[in-house]
């Protein structure tokens, strides 16, 4: 089992970061919304993490940003990618407890993420309709999910309002 290197990302990173998302994606899509989102007024600085092999090349890559549940703050988990070749190695699971650990350290209570139903559970996430979470866009019910990070600070309900890069 390989023990994967996470870190904060830093101004040097932002090309390999660029260059793990068209990897891993059919379209520069996910490439594009991480640039636009560091532009962006939902980036906050420490929650984009990288995940990096032993020679520090950046293999795998999580983002948090800053979306509501309704009025209430929250940070949605997106986009995240890996390069192919390192696909099923954790690489990708451990960015996201990285960035995951990094917002509930800054005090965040609550993530959200539009992804598959099958791999995000393992984080913690749960079915967001069964809290009363939703969106304004048709997505299958089972994809859309959320979590809190501090039990004393359950899911809100409400509609969920993602940055504007999200087109959402």
């Amino acid at each position: 089992m390989t023990i994967w290197n996470t870190r904060t990302e830093t101004s040097a990173d932002i090309l390999a970061i660029r260059g793990v998302h068209l990897a891993a994606f059919d379209t520069p899509g996910e490439a594009d919304i991480v640039d636009a989102l560091r532009a962006d007024s939902s980036w906050i600085d420490g929650l984009s993490l990288v995940t990096t092999d032993e020679t520090d090349r950046i293999v795998g890559h999580a983002l948090l940003t800053r979306c509501h549940i309704g009025d209430t703050p929250a940070l949605c988990l997106a986009p995240c990618a890996v390069l192919p070749e390192y696909q099923r190695t954790g690489a990708g699971s451990a960015a996201i407890h990285a960035a995951l650990k990094a917002a509930k350290d800054m005090g965040e209570h609550h993530v959200t993420v539009l992804g598959h139903p099958t791999y995000y559970p393992r984080f913690g996430f749960t079915r967001a309709s069964t809290h009363g979470i939703g969106l304004t866009i048709e997505v299958p019910d089972e994809a859309l999910m959320a979590m809190t990070l501090d039990e004393d600070h359950p899911l809100p309900s409400g509609t969920i309002r993602y940055a504007a890069p999200f087109g959402i």
